[in-house]
């Protein structure tokens, strides 16, 4: 169901580099140069379009969190995107390496935070995935890699949090309510990654839908019971587009309508798994077909939603949105 996917290495640079076509080849080195530079450079394009639509000048930024799981180093990736992009040497920054799928929810419950608890803040997240730092060949006794090889794309997106917008200046696009984070129970070792040699290795247990879909149930009690919302179809959907025996797994087990799921498609069809930056992307076309289809809110037509990231732990993120008149 992935008709489309982005990524930085190209053919001539594979074959320069033959040890990154090559399962559990020595490789870090050639990995980490990519993405130390391009994960902060490809962070930027995404944090100057959101800065342009914000339409406030960037130095009225007053938070960056910065979330990849690409090339950790020091100074961070955070601390090149504020000399790239000329912030503020006194933005206060936050840097996020190596959280994997779940952290698109994780970066707007940090974000929703600072802004709730400093009066004035305007936090830039910026969640930059390069998967440069995971491609591999394949393996014939993991075949699980060969999954992730198949869903992970390259991206990057960028939003600015706050409290109490300016009237006329600032146009909210939807607001963060509750957030929550939580482990599946007996999930351990259903997804996870280690930082060796060769890179990034990931694996991915084949029970990973059944155990998202059998968590999702809690999560949403825990969420819509407090608003008196039990009909998940009555809400709009913004769930990390994992892949799509996940998304499967939970319109099954929630019943839902094929059209709750169509915004994280269509995002998983053109994009493929971009990890972090999945449910900033599904925002941004979810409030867009708001708009052109002349409805009302950006929750296509909907009061409230719910956004839901997981990776690994087994990590479920859930965050509770309002939508906002267009």
């Amino acid at each position: 169901m992935i008709k489309k996917r982005y990524m930085y290495l190209t053919e001539e640079i594979l074959k320069e580099n033959p040890n990154m076509c090559t399962y559990m080849a020595p490789s870090l080195d050639t990995r980490q140069d990519m993405a130390v530079v391009e994960a902060p450079r490809l962070g930027k394009e995404a944090a100057m379009t959101a800065i342009r639509e914000w339409g406030q000048p960037k130095s009225k930024i007053t938070h960056l969190i910065f979330c990849t799981i690409s090339g950790v180093d020091m100074p961070g990736a955070d601390y090149q995107l504020t000399k790239l992009l000329g912030l503020h040497p006194f933005v206060k920054r936050y840097m996020m390496y190596q959280q994997g799928c779940f952290a698109g929810g994780t970066v707007l419950r940090l974000a929703k935070d600072l802004a709730e608890n400093n009066k004035g803040a305007r936090v830039l997240v910026v969640c930059s995935e390069v998967t440069a730092i995971t491609f591999c060949g394949p393996s014939d006794n993991h075949l699980d890699n060969l999954v992730g090889q198949a869903l992970f794309g390259d991206g990057a997106a960028a939003v600015i949090v706050g409290s109490d917008p300016i009237p006329e200046i600032e146009k909210p696009l939807f607001q963060l309510i509750w957030t929550a984070q939580t482990i599946a129970p007996d999930s351990e070792g259903a997804i996870c990654g280690h930082l060796r040699e060769v890179g990034l290795s990931f694996h991915l247990r084949k029970d990973v839908p059944d155990i998202v879909s059998k968590n999702i149930d809690k999560a949403l009690v825990e969420a819509f019971q407090p608003l008196d919302i039990s009909d998940y179809n009555s809400i709009f959907w913004i769930a990390h587009s994992g892949g799509p025996a996940i998304l499967d797994k939970i319109e099954q087990k929630l019943s839902l309508k094929p059209e709750k799921m169509r915004a994280t498609r269509k995002m998983l069809s053109e994009y493929g798994n971009m990890s972090s930056a999945c449910v900033l992307f599904i925002l941004d076309e979810m409030r867009k077909k708001s708009v052109q289809d002349g409805l009302k809110t950006t929750g296509e037509g909907f009061e409230w939603g719910v956004l839901l990231s997981f990776g690994p732990g087994l990590t479920i993120e859930t965050i509770v949105l309002r939508s906002v008149a267009i």
